[in-house]
């Protein structure tokens, strides 16, 4: 399957790691992609990521995402890291759907919707905090 004609209404996770890792067994690059190297790749790749975003204010963001050269560069960039994902899932054996599916419920848990909706703070705080106010209203 070539990469054109790819969507993700029709697009298998088991289909993109495949083409993925046809594309690295084509240029003998498995010796290269263990685990770390695969994690550090990821990481760079989140860098110039957060490279386009650099010093750009919120109400730059319209403008930065409406410029097709920078929006192409910012799917290259989110390919390159998605890519990278893929590649480690099937470098350590992870089935992705059912390793998102564990941690979104995991999430669920630690970020239960009535704790947390409209507030960004992390769980740990926001727990924390609902611990001094029960604390306080029992004096």
């Amino acid at each position: 399957m070539s990469s054109s004609g790819l969507s993700d209404s029709t697009t298998t996770l088991i289909e993109l790691k495949r083409l993925v890792q046809e594309f690295v067994d084509e240029r003998d690059w498995g010796k290269y992609h263990n685990a770390k190297d695969i994690a550090l790749a990821i990481n760079v790749e989140a860098g110039e990521l957060l490279e386009l975003f650099e010093w750009v204010r919120e109400n730059e963001l319209p403008a930065l995402l409406g410029d097709p050269a920078k929006r192409r560069r910012l799917g290259h960039e989110l390919a390159d890291i998605m890519i990278l994902c893929l590649n480690l899932a099937s470098a350590v054996g992870f089935d992705v759907a059912s390793t998102i599916g564990a941690k979104l419920e995991l999430n669920r848990r630690k970020y239960p919707v009535e704790l947390v909706r409209g507030d960004y703070r992390k769980y740990t705080e926001l727990r924390n905090g609902l611990k001094k106010e029960e604390g306080a209203s029992g004096v």
